[in-house]
């Protein structure tokens, strides 16, 4: 009888041991995810954002989730909590782990994010990039903007839109981000032969409000000639114009932010910022289904998907 209870207290012991460290592993990454896999569904797809609760990345996984449930098929999004190149790793490697149909993920350039898609792939796990590519990986489509050709719009939007002397801060995301660096080549390259535009300096963000806030205001503190400013990431516009509506001196620089969260949208309404870059990701979520769709049933569609980019002032409507 002792040894009865002792084996039944073991195993109770046992049971809770891993239940906690099933509760405590899914807290350490934020997991959204829509049950396990029932065996009607078509396909297992995940989608791996750069952040999870960014608002840009919960309108991919809205565009995302309308093209699955066309197809039936059963999706999972899961992301870090905070932009982390690492944690966006382990996510990868998960989702192989779990033996899903087909990932779609932001491209991150690196040797383990280039070896994680050989394994994929060769594991038959068809792998697609969202938002920013990898090509020198052997990711089997993008699908997303031309990033350079967003900075490049954003550099001729400069050019028409002001006049006279123009000292240009640049807020970016994230220094090491390939979809960033393409943003700031862009504008870079449009503006690079026009003399009277110059950029004063650049800042990062970190993809987050307050990082631009800081961002911005350590430019204005270090380039008091500053007279316009360019935000290549999400939040970089707002976190801008904060700090140039307290910032203010004769004029409120000129402002082009990137994308079109609804907090943008009313700045531009309300005058506070002049552009912004207008991407589609709603769409891009859409079409990255698709397109992982099309690969798994035997038709590769190309291996670069662009969805459309475009400038939006005053909320007038766009300029291709």
């Amino acid at each position: 009888m002792l040894k009865k209870v002792g084996v039944t207290g073991f195993f109770a012991l046992f049971m809770l041991n891993a239940g906690l460290m099933l509760y405590f592993g899914r807290e350490t990454f934020q997991v959204t995810s829509n049950a396990q896999q029932p065996s009607h569904y078509s396909y297992h797809f995940v989608l791996i954002s750069e952040e999870v609760d960014n608002e840009y990345w919960r309108l991919v996984e809205k565009g995302a989730e309308a093209a699955s449930r066309k197809h039936n098929i059963h999706l999972d999004y899961w992301g870090p909590k905070q932009a982390n190149n690492e944690e966006q790793l382990t996510f990868i490697d998960k989702a192989i782990a779990s033996k899903v149909d087909g990932i779609m993920t932001q491209g991150v350039s690196s040797d383990t994010f280039n070896y994680l898609v050989n394994k994929s792939v060769q594991k038959g796990i068809p792998l697609i990039t969202v938002d920013t590519d990898a090509p020198e990986s052997v990711r089997m489509a993008y699908v997303g903007s031309d990033n350079y050709l967003a900075g490049k719009l954003a550099g001729e939007t400069m050019i028409k839109q002001t006049s006279g002397l123009q000292k240009v801060g640049i807020v970016t995301g994230r220094f090491d981000a390939s979809n960033q660096q393409l943003r700031v080549k862009g504008f870079k390259d449009a503006v690079s032969n026009v003399s009277r535009i110059q950029i004063a300096g650049i800042g990062e963000s970190n993809i987050t409000k307050s990082g631009a806030i800081q961002a911005t205001y350590e430019l204005l503190k270090n380039h008091r000639d500053i007279t316009a400013f360019y935000g290549t990431s999400a939040l970089d516009g707002l976190g801008i114009s904060q700090v140039a509506s307290l910032y203010q001196q004769k004029k409120r620089p000129f402002i082009i932010a990137f994308d079109t969260l609804p907090e943008t949208l009313t700045l531009l309404n309300k005058q506070k910022i002049d552009a912004t870059v207008a991407q589609y990701p709603f769409v891009m979520g859409e079409r990255a289904v698709e397109t992982l769709f099309s690969i798994k049933k035997g038709a590769y569609p190309g291996s670069l998907q662009y969805t459309k980019t475009d400038i939006m002032t005053k909320l007038k409507g766009s300029h291709p």
